[in-house]
């Protein structure tokens, strides 16, 4: 049996690091901005699905109007639009990210990486 550290366990000092960064106001603001984006858009979402199971288990007329041809209906066009904003949705994370995600976790990431650059590369 051996009493070696394994080499993917960081140091105390590296970890005292993790912690110093953990508490700081620029991964404190980091925490903040990606909450501030994603959970209102999950309530959103969560929202529109709620009125779109809703709607099609009260509303059945109205789901059942029909809007193109023989075919297409309400409860149709909903069912696609659940698609199309999930992939929006997917769409603004991503811009969102880039402009204010990014940055900061890419700043603290070399913060670490200076003092912590015995671990090898993160990513």
């Amino acid at each position: 049996m051996s009493t070696d550290t394994p080499a993917s366990t960081p140091s105390a000092p590296a970890a005292d690091r993790y912690l110093a960064v953990q508490r700081s106001d620029e991964f404190a603001g980091l925490r903040r901005a990606l909450r501030g984006f994603v959970f209102p858009m999950t309530v959103a979402f969560f929202l529109w699905y709620a009125l779109y199971v809703i709607l099609s288990a009260y509303a059945r007329d109205f789901m059942g109007t029909k809007l193109f041809g023989s075919n297409i209906n309400v409860a149709l066009v909903f069912g696609l639009l659940q698609f199309v904003s999930t992939f929006l949705i997917a769409w603004l994370y991503s811009r969102f990210a880039d402009r204010r995600i990014d940055p900061v976790a890419d700043r603290i990431r070399a913060e670490i990486g200076e003092v912590n650059h015995e671990h090898g590369p993160r990513g």
